[in-house]
């Protein structure tokens, strides 16, 4: 088979195509006729060098997390999946014995970690991790879903966002930040969104966004969400300057939810302000196969449509962590081999 795989962790350059054995399931395994995978950040930081989980000896290596297609076979002690069926899926991996995965939910696993292997004609996965895709939603539109929309949908639910709140979206025209916006619009909740792109701004706002903020400075933004009102929640995908930015904007005894580094990997906390506004910062980790569950069911019902910005063949591989590490997309990047 076909992989679009890192030979050299210098950027979109160390893409290559390469020729690779044909997996065959193992116990408890299937493999997957790869229609569609989406790529992210987490992959572009391996392939830039910035990732401890890949060096030069562990090349070439063949990242997708988000992975949509066919079961092709299935291995012994198989259930719920059988060859031919339209499946997505939910790329965590836990180790299901910890205390974290006897109380749940699943994420928290000490031992947590992400599938990778994604980008190829075919790839082989945990079958208890598929989950079988209705007639009408498309692989694109499902592999879209597991690392962006799951994420959100987990940190929206742990901010126990409903109907009339407003949130809080640094960085809305990025992957989880499109992926909170509409899925705080299905919610009830309004947003606030900010970017470094007015063009950008505008195509989310059609996606549902209600206050659009075209700044990066943290003080210029914070000025302007007050002029707007005093959120109830901050989805918080950037990190760095904007975790004390989602601190001071947040009303009293609101939640702000972390889950990425982009704008670095330390911020401060306003300790006083924490504990006197009774607020609340939380750490999350992609989400839960239930919540990817409910994310197939409101595609199948029309309520979700997730933004595609561009689909790409598996030799233009490079060309989609380009477009990526140049910010010029809204929506995701789906590679379908």
């Amino acid at each position: 088979m076909r992989a679009a795989a890192f030979t050299d962790l210098i950027g979109p350059d160390g893409v290559s195509v390469i020729d690779q054995p044909d997996p065959e399931p193992g116990p408890g395994e299937a493999t997957v006729d790869v229609s569609a995978c989406a790529i992210n950040r987490h992959d572009l930081w391996i392939l830039e060098g910035d990732s401890a989980m890949v060096d030069g000896d562990t090349l070439p290596f063949v990242t997708g997390l988000d992975v949509a297609g066919v079961v092709e076979a299935v291995g012994n002690d198989v259930s719920g999946v059988e060859p031919g069926d339209r499946v997505v899926l939910c790329p965590n991996q836990t180790c299901g014995t910890c205390r974290f995965c006897s109380e749940g939910p699943e994420n928290t696993c000490e031992r947590f970690s992400l599938y990778h292997g994604g980008l190829a004609e075919t790839a082989r996965v945990q079958a208890d991790r598929l989950l079988v895709l209705p007639d009408d939603v498309s692989a694109t539109a499902a592999a879209a879903l597991p690392t962006a929309y799951m994420t959100a949908f987990h940190m929206l639910r742990r901010a126990a966002v409903g109907p009339g709140d407003l949130v809080f979206v640094p960085g809305a025209t990025g992957g989880v930040g499109v992926a909170t916006v509409q899925l705080a619009a299905i919610l009830g909740a309004r947003t606030i969104g900010t970017s470094s792109s007015a063009e950008k701004l505008d195509r989310v706002r059609n996606l549902g966004l209600d206050h659009s903020i075209h700044a990066t400075d943290p003080e210029e933004i914070r000025a302007q969400v007050a002029d707007i009102g005093h959120p109830d929640a901050v989805i918080n995908h950037l990190g760095g300057e904007y975790t004390r930015l989602g601190q001071q904007v947040m009303r009293r005894g609101g939640t702000m939810v972390v889950c990425g580094r982009t704008a670095g990997t330390e911020s401060t906390i306003d300790v006083p302000d924490l504990f006197l506004g009774h607020k609340r910062v939380v750490g999350s980790t992609m989400g839960t196969q239930d919540d990817l569950r409910r994310l197939v069911e409101l595609t199948a019902a029309g309520t979700l449509e997730p933004a595609i910005d561009r689909t790409f063949a598996l030799e233009e591989t490079d060309e989609a962590f380009a477009t990526m590490q140049d910010r010029e997309s809204v929506g995701k990047l789906v590679v379908e081999p």
